[in-house]
């Protein structure tokens, strides 16, 4: 009998059946969503995490700290933000990994920073954001420009602000 070929990371149709009907009897959970991720140097990827509970976390002052810790060089070690924005209890980050440090690096500098600097200014301590993170790696040029556009208009979308203009706290390389 002659063997198929599959490539590295793909299923047989009959595993990935039997692979996603296991998955489905599962509650979901963080674990679940860190199988099987992969961090590729010079790859882009679209990043959202939530605050605890969807908390409104990131407001006046404490949003402004927090969205300066962004630009700070520790925050993406040798990677790139390529836009971000900042929303009350959520931030997007369309983020290029460098050489040296793998997303979940990236996104753990980001996140810390930024509640540090929060936490400051609000003179709190203890979580701001939940665990874990979604993230989606980019495969084109076409979707890079559609995605930090959407990553931009996110306030705008969610009632916060007629304008982009108006909404302080994102930023993105395409200005």
């Amino acid at each position: 009998m002659a063997r198929s070929y599959t490539p590295m990371g793909c299923f047989p149709i009959s595993r990935l059946n039997v692979l996603c009907q296991t998955r489905s009897m599962r509650s979901p959970g963080q674990s679940q969503l860190r199988k099987n991720r992969r961090s590729l140097p010079d790859h882009v990827y679209h990043v959202t995490a939530t605050t605890m509970a969807r908390m409104p976390a990131f407001t006046g002052s404490a949003a402004f700290a927090a969205a300066r810790s962004f630009h700070e060089v520790p925050a993406c070690s040798d990677a790139r933000l390529i836009a971000w924005v900042l929303m009350p209890d959520h931030a997007h980050w369309l983020v290029q990994l460098g050489a040296n440090a793998g997303l979940d690096d990236v996104v753990t500098r980001l996140k810390s920073g930024s509640a540090r600097r929060a936490n400051e200014v609000r003179g709190l301590r203890g979580r701001v954001w939940a665990p874990g993170y979604y993230e989606h790696c980019l495969r084109s040029e076409s979707e890079l420009l559609d995605t930090a556009r959407y990553i931009c208009a996110n306030p705008v979308r969610a009632g916060i602000t007629a304008s982009v203009r108006d909404y302080p706290f994102w930023n993105t390389i395409y200005l």
